[in-house]
C-alpha cells in the first residue's frame, strides 16, 4: 500500500447518516406515490426492504447501495400508472430535495483534509445531479475533485469504474488512494480497484458486515484526520 494521498468517499452513509437523511424522507415519498394508502406504501415499501411505520430500512436493503434505475425497477410492479421514465424522473427530482443530515460536521472536515494536501472526490451510486445538490446545499461542493454517479458514465459500484476513474482523474496511482464507504459494495468496488478500504458505521452495516473487507473500521468520518496521522507515522 502507498502512502495514501487521495480520498474518496461514498455519499450515503458516509457523508451523510443514511437513516437520518433517507428514513423520513422515504416515508414521505412513498405517502407522495400511493396518496398516503397505508396498503399501498406498506407494499412499496417491502419491495424496497423499507418499513413505513418505524422509517428504518432492512440493512439488506437494495435502496442501500442500489442505483435509481434499481430501486425504480423494484417499485414499478406496484404502480402500473408510472412509467420507468416518470418514476426515475420524480424519484431523482425528490432526493435533491432531500433533508440532509451530514454525518459529521462536513465544512471543517473537508478543509482539514485539504490542507494536507489531499486530492478529494466523490463516487455514488445515486445518480450525480442530486449527488451534487446535496454536497452543495452541505457546502462542500467545491472541496470535491471529482464527483461520479451511477450515470456518468463509469458504471456503478461494486464494479471499479468510477473509482479508477477518480484516480485517473487526479492522476494517482490506486494505491495511493482510499475508498470510504458504508457498504459492501463500496467495499468491493475499492478492493477491485487495489485501493485502501476503509469501512465506517453510519449507515445499516454493522462493523462485522464489513470487516473482511475493510482495512480499516471508524465509527464515521470523523475519525479520519487520526486515522492519516497514524497511517502517515
Amino acid at each position: 500500500m502507498g502512502r495514501l494521498t487521495a480520498i474518496l468517499f461514498d455519499k450515503d452513509g458516509t457523508l451523510f447518516d443514511f437513516h437520518a437523511t433517507w428514513g423520513g424522507w422515504a416515508a414521505d415519498f412513498l405517502a407522495e406515490l400511493t396518496d398516503g394508502a397505508p396498503d399501498a406504501m406498506a407494499r412499496l415499501g417491502a419491495a424496497i426492504g423499507f418499513d413505513p411505520a418505524t422509517t428504518r430500512f432492512d440493512p439488506h436493503s437494495p435502496v442501500i447501495a442500489g442505483t435509481p434505475d434499481e430501486v425504480a425497477a423494484l417499485m414499478l410492479p406496484h404502480l402500473p400508472q408510472m412509467t420507468p421514465r416518470a418514476l426515475l424522473t420524480r424519484m431523482n427530482a425528490a432526493a435533491a430535495r432531500a433533508p440532509l443530515c451530514p454525518a459529521v460536521p462536513l465544512p471543517p472536515l473537508m478543509a482539514d483534509l485539504a490542507a494536507r494536501g489531499l486530492a478529494l472526490g466523490v463516487a455514488t451510486n445515486d445518480a450525480e445531479a442530486p449527488a451534487r445538490a446535496h454536497l452543495s446545499a452541505a457546502g462542500v461542493l467545491e472541496r470535491f475533485d471529482f464527483i461520479a454517479g451511477c450515470d456518468s458514465g463509469f458504471g456503478a459500484k461494486p464494479e471499479p469504474g468510477q473509482l479508477l476513474a477518480f484516480a485517473g482523474a487526479v492522476g494517482r496511482a490506486p494505491d495511493q488512494v482510499a475508498m470510504i464507504g458504508d457498504s459492501r459494495h463500496d467495499l468491493h468496488a475499492g478492493r477491485a480497484a487495489g485501493m485502501t478500504t476503509i469501512g465506517v458505521l453510519t449507515g445499516p452495516a454493522r462493523a462485522q458486515d464489513l470487516a473482511d473487507l475493510a482495512d480499516a473500521i471508524l465509527p464515521d468520518i470523523g475519525h479520519l484526520p487520526d486515522y492519516l496521522t497514524a497511517d502517515a507515522g
